[in-house]
């Protein structure tokens, strides 16, 4: 495999990896995003699932967003009887995110984002030393 194969793979990883922080950063803003009436369904998690495709012209396979979907777990429900959208019992459906487990997904998602721009920058810089080498 020639760097510049490398370097289009380590750039797919990079992509999928900055838009999974951008999913993690929207559920953490929200995990306390309940509904404004009764009834209302409070922010539900966000989850982004990966896939694969060919780079025909290079003959690589890259890594892709293959969606962004919510999370069906259940809601949590929490006794407060003057929020607005409390139920005729005095309890409110809670986002189903875990700040734990987003944090967690942060730090996986950003090193691996580093890994992929480490990767990136060797190959980039074994080809400098290449067309230093033919000069």
């Amino acid at each position: 495999m020639d760097l510049y194969k490398s370097m289009h793979i380590s750039a797919s990883g990079m992509k999928v990896q900055g838009a999974r922080l951008r999913v993690i950063s929207e559920n953490i803003a929200n995990a306390d995003s309940t509904g404004q009436m009764p009834g209302a369904d409070p922010y539900r998690r966000k989850v982004i699932s990966f896939g694969e495709r060919m780079d025909r012209e290079l003959g690589v396979p890259l890594v892709e967003i293959r969606n962004v979907s919510e999370d069906e777990t259940e809601f949590t429900r929490r006794y407060d009887p003057g929020h607005p959208a409390a139920d005729p019992e005095g309890y409110v459906l809670i986002p189903n995110v875990n700040t734990l487990i987003e944090v967690t997904d942060m730090r996986e998602a950003q090193r691996s984002y580093e890994a992929n721009l480490k990767v990136l920058s060797t190959s980039r810089s074994m080809l400098e030393q290449t067309l230093g080498i033919l000069r």
